[in-house]
């Protein structure tokens, strides 16, 4: 099992992250942080219950959604981040030297086809599978998610095949890959056939034995309902 590097000089004394055990925007920034061994408080907020509707919750992020990246300054206002794409952004810029999620600069295209992979995750996968939108179609919403979640699967699948490696583009972790097995969990719960996207199934399997990946399953979060909840064991 890869071990995550050390954590960097210049890592923040606390940062805190608002987060739901089943959120797969919640599960990218577990990823990363883990990844870049960046130590974190998790927010436990519990969209079931609604308490992502609280207007204390909202006055930190209007959108009432999870996550929210808080990262403190010792001396200036905190940066909160309430999208995922956007704070994975900002954690690879402030800490660029800490296990690099991007191609290096010098790879234009490279840092492109990551990035576009990652969107067909966050940007034509999530949205229309989230809770907010499936609640509006009552008992055909397994079927339509499942529908939304193999198309969008197919087409990574397509795009990711002819530049993979280990992992999504060659044998580096990126935020591609960070975006992926997420929406691959989420699948897997729906009942997503995943036969037909052998390179998805390559890059899940391998990150499978990566402990970044494993402490952010949701099955090991603490606000993982007990009958639900896995213990995280070492590989």
């Amino acid at each position: 099992m890869a071990s995550p590097p050390s954590p960097p000089q210049d890592a923040p004394q606390q940062i805190t992250l608002f987060t739901y055990f089943r959120s797969s925007c919640s599960a990218r920034l577990r990823i990363a942080l883990n990844y870049k061994s960046l130590p974190y408080t998790p927010v436990y907020i519990n969209i079931k219950d609604g308490a992502h509707l609280d207007a204390s919750y909202a006055a930190l992020n209007p959108s009432r959604t999870v996550p929210v990246l808080v990262v403190p300054h010792p001396a200036a206002p905190s940066t909160i981040i309430t999208q995922s794409l956007a704070a994975l952004d900002y954690l690879e810029e402030a800490y660029p030297a800490a296990a690099p999620l991007l191609p290096p600069p010098s790879d234009l295209a490279g840092r492109a086809v990551v990035r576009t992979l990652a969107h067909i995750i966050a940007l034509d996968t999530q949205p229309p599978t989230n809770m907010r939108v499936l609640k509006r179609f009552g008992a055909d919403a397994p079927l339509y998610a499942r529908d939304v979640m193999a198309a969008s699967l197919a087409a990574y699948e397509a795009a990711a095949a002819p530049v993979s490696g280990f992992y999504s583009y060659g044998n580096a972790v990126t935020i591609a890959d960070v975006c992926l097995v997420p929406a691959v969990w989420n699948a897997e719960r729906y009942g997503v056939d995943l036969t037909p996207f052998p390179t998805v199934r390559k890059i899940v399997e391998h990150t499978r034995l990566h402990v970044a990946f494993r402490r952010a399953y949701w099955r090991h979060q603490e606000d993982c309902p007990d009958e639900f909840k896995e213990v995280l064991r070492a590989a």
